[in-house]
């Protein structure tokens, strides 16, 4: 009988191993970067051709490598960053697997160019499918000039999988945000198609995050920094007023790697609790410095999520941290300390303690939680601290009073009759919780969901803008609107379809744009947040079916211009939706099937209450 089980052969096995790592352009550009970093490199340029599909290429005036080590760089798990097992726990560099450049040569056609100070002439390698192709001496420039070109072409399935030009520019522009803000002594440059797209001069960490957040920050940024034993904390977070419907300026990182952690935003968001709404998220660039036992950054392939030995303990910093600094600048309320003259004359003040009582005090558990080196989180057990019957914190909770209406009616004298439902334009309805709408249809009644009815209603309108544009309300106080360098590229492959539906934007400089003009049932002075609200939820669009740009601008703006769950409405609005609804194509469900309505029929109702 034949064996089953064989060895892949290298270059499969390397195409395999890439997918863990590079999964899109943006993903060869992080290593690339960072490995720049890692050189030493004082700047670093990026070119991009073709949203990276065509060309990658990093160029840096770092240490740069011998000949041999040009060529051991593209082998697998080949670092200078680890020697011995303990090196895992000790690491500060930002690569160390040595995974990034055997996985980009295994998917696309490599040329390294690198020469040390000491060498007169650099070393040129090229590489494809994983293999050597040529190497020879070169004349080039201290430091290293690696160029990645035609991304996925042996891997044609992984190529199809690749997004939109614009999407994955949005993607790379975020991973060169995030190493530029990490590293603002270094000069950092990108070039996208001959045409610059960010020049940040070496600076301070002020100086760069207001280069990626924008000019309109520099009076809006407030310091943060704590230091202690365990962890020091430092950055800027955005005063109240900076806070946006979008996630996009949220940056955290330890020991100059950035991470996602929604656990840490949460601490974020505790910390300006009553200072925002609660639908918006604040801005924040905040930098952790731990020691690197603490944090297992190995648990994945990016390294964008780690772990760290304590959460709960990094948790509580990162909130106090934000917190006091927020009181430092009189945003939020902070404990007076000054004291009444009249305090400094009590005997508690004036009489010093005994000897005694400072070796009492001295003995204390409390007086060893200020005192003790990484002791300000222990919270000794008291002695008479026992486990109590869980049913103890379970209370009951009292029954919610009963709502009371006001009902009114209308006197339209019209019919609204669709999928079998009959209902009098002059019949009174009653609205519940402001959020559902009991209309009498028959003998019985029609429950209908008015949030989800009018996103009903809004999708197939927007689905028929194509055919009919919607007209446009000019602005006659154009809104200037900032972003994030990668919500400006993404609004700017929306802008065509918005102007559709009757927005009118332009570019207005560097990741900003003006708004001209908006649909006209949008309300002036909502603009802005109009259109970051439908950034966010476009980001942020889940669904098991790949849709296209189209439907899921369309599906997205549904839901972002509905009317809201919890808001009041008046007979004639409640008349206006249910006939709207029911005069759409499809009006039992929403786009993403949630029912619209529900119907209880006369003979449902009398089942209710039959005699079983």
């Amino acid at each position: 009988m034949a064996e089953t089980i064989h060895l892949l052969p290298d270059h499969i096995a390397n195409q395999i191993a890439a997918g863990e790592v590079i999964q899109r352009p943006a993903s060869a550009v992080k290593e690339l970067l960072e490995n720049a970093v890692d050189a030493g490199a004082t700047e670093i340029k990026l070119i991009i051709n073709d949203a990276g599909k065509a060309l990658v290429q990093v160029i840096d005036n770092g240490k740069g490598m011998s000949p041999i080590d040009a060529q051991n760089a593209f082998a697998r798990h080949a670092t200078s960053k680890i020697s011995t097992i303990d090196d895992l726990f000790q690491i500060r560099t930002m690569g160390f697997r040595g995974e990034a450049l055997a996985s980009i040569a295994a998917v696309a056609q490599v040329n390294l160019k690198t020469r040390r100070a000491e060498d007169e002439l650099g070393t040129s390698v090229d590489m494809e499918n994983s293999e050597v192709v040529a190497t020879s001496p070169t004349a080039c420039p201290v430091g290293t000039n690696i160029s990645m070109k035609n991304l996925f072409f042996n891997v044609p399935a992984r190529r199809n999988f690749l997004k939109s030009n614009s999407a994955e520019l949005k993607h790379i522009i975020e991973e060169f945000t995030r190493v530029a803000l990490a590293f603002p002594e270094i000069y950092f440059s990108f070039i996208h198609n001959g045409q610059d797209v960010f020049h940040w001069e070496a600076g301070s960490f002020k100086q760069r995050a207001i280069h990626v957040l924008g000019n309109t920050y520099s009076s809006k940024l407030v310091t943060v920094g704590e230091h202690t034993d365990y962890l020091n904390i430092s950055g800027f977070v955005g005063k109240p007023e900076t806070a946006k419907k979008t996630r996009s300026d949220q940056y955290f990182f330890v020991n100059r790697r950035f991470i996602k952690s929604a656990y840490l935003h949460h601490a974020v968001a505790n910390a300006f609790d009553g200072l925002i709404p609660k639908e918006n998220f604040p801005s924040y660039i905040l930098y952790i410095d731990v020691d690197p036992s603490q944090v297992d950054i190995n648990v994945h392939p990016t390294k964008q999520e780690i772990k760290f030995e304590d959460d709960k303990i990094i948790y509580a910093f990162v909130q106090a941290a934000v917190k006091h600094a927020l009181a430092q600048f009189s945003i939020a309320p902070s404990l007076d300390f000054s004291l009444d003259a009249n305090i400094q004359q009590l005997e508690a003040v004036q009489k010093p303690l005994t000897e005694d009582q400072k070796t009492a005090t001295a003995s204390s558990s409390l007086y060893a939680g200020f005192t003790q080196k990484n002791q300000a989180h222990f919270i000794a057990k008291t002695s008479h601290a026992e486990k109590q019957d869980w049913k103890s914190f379970f209370t009951e909770i009292p029954a919610a009073e009963e709502p009371s209406f006001i009902v009114k009616s209308s006197s339209m004298g019209l019919y609204q009759e669709k999928e079998g439902i009959q209902i009098k334009q002059e019949a009174a309805l009653i609205q519940i919780n402001n959020t559902y709408i009991v209309a009498p249809a028959g003998g019985g009644y029609v429950l209908f969901h008015q949030q989800l009815s009018h996103e009903r209603v809004l999708y197939e309108k927007y689905q028929q803008a194509s055919a009919h544009p919607h007209a446009t309300q000019k602005s006659l106080f154009p809104v200037v609107l900032e972003l994030s360098a990668s919500d400006a590229v993404l609004l700017d492959e929306m802008k065509e379809d918005l102007a559709v539906i009757g927005y009118e934007i332009e570019p207005f400089g560097q990741s900003s744009f003006i708004i001209q003009g908006i649909p006209a049932d949008v309300m002036a002075g909502n603009e802005k947040n109009a259109i970051e609200l439908l950034l966010e939820q476009f980001k942020h669009f889940s669904g098991d079916i790949k849709f296209s740009k189209r439907e899921k601008l369309n599906r997205c703006l549904a839901r972002q211009m509905a009317i809201k769950a919890g808001q009041s409405l008046s007979q004639t609005e409640m008349h206006t939706l249910i006939s709207d609804l029911l005069n759409c194509d499809t009006p039992q469900i929403t786009a993403s099937g949630a029912p619209t309505y529900i119907e209880f029929s006369e003979n449902y109702l009398d089942s209710l209450f039959t005699k079983i």
